[in-house]
């Protein structure tokens, strides 16, 4: 039985792929911040919920080592969890929200990276795989958005690194990047949201359990086989020739 940790599991792409793996017969540790939330989706299946914020490397290093007391090791990470900043013009960006934004959706993917990788290098069999979600973002950015833009431009370097570095110790790393997916974080897109033109138009989307079948496809892979990138999103979203 094959081991999955997933971060941001308790809403939107996180919880789909949480309860999928669970649905499937593995053993998935979902880490979020809302432990009454996790408690009821680890309860589905072999799972074990854990309260973890991924900017704090202490709760990140504390998460993992639960998870291989727990199970003995670590097989996948689904680093998943993020935030979308409210839009603003460059120079409406607060430092704040800046470093927020970079916290959870760089260092906190960091650092659940790293403790999955030092894991994976760790244990007999050596190996596992990282998959990180990323974004269409990460191509193309969407307007008044630069914090998470840069964000997720950032994690198609870190994904690339971690795949070059994992060879030596069977470690895969792969990268999805997911376009208009209906979830409670963007569901706003439906009804309307800003183009490159300045205009407002509702845009297509698609359902949370075809990113969730994506994503357990890259985790199902043989040894030796590894999805660098995939995009998936709604057919018809103003993607390929945005703006």
């Amino acid at each position: 039985m094959s081991v999955m940790v997933v971060t941001g599991a308790s809403a939107g792409i996180g919880r789909a792929v949480a309860e999928m793996a669970l649905a499937q017969g593995w053993q998935v540790a979902c880490l979020a911040r809302r432990l009454d939330v996790l408690q009821d989706i680890a309860a589905k299946g072999d799972g074990l919920a854990l309260a973890c914020d991924v900017t704090d490397a202490a709760e990140v290093a504390s998460a993992f080592a639960q998870v291989v007391a727990r199970f003995g090791r670590v097989d996948v990470l689904f680093n998943n969890a993020g935030l979308f900043p409210k839009a603003a013009l460059p120079d409406e960006i607060a430092l704040e929200e800046w470093n927020a934004c970079m916290a959870v959706n760089l260092t906190g993917m960091f650092l659940c990276a790293r403790a999955a990788f030092a894991q994976m290098r760790a244990q007999e069999p050596q190996g596992g795989r990282i998959i990180n979600n990323g974004s269409i973002s990460g191509q193309v950015p969407r307007p008044r958005s630069m914090a998470y833009t840069v964000s997720k431009h950032a994690i198609n370097g870190m994904t690339k690194q971690l795949a070059l570095d994992g060879r030596a110790f069977n470690i895969a790393a792969g990268q999805i990047d997911v376009g208009n997916t209906r979830t409670e974080l963007a569901a706003q897109m439906e009804k309307g949201v800003m183009q490159a033109d300045g205009s407002i138009k509702p845009e297509a989307m698609m359902d949370v359990a075809e990113v969730a079948n994506a994503v357990m496809h890259m985790a199902s892979l043989p040894e030796g086989a590894n999805v660098l990138n995939m995009t998936v999103m709604a057919t018809a979203m103003t993607f390929v020739g945005r703006g």
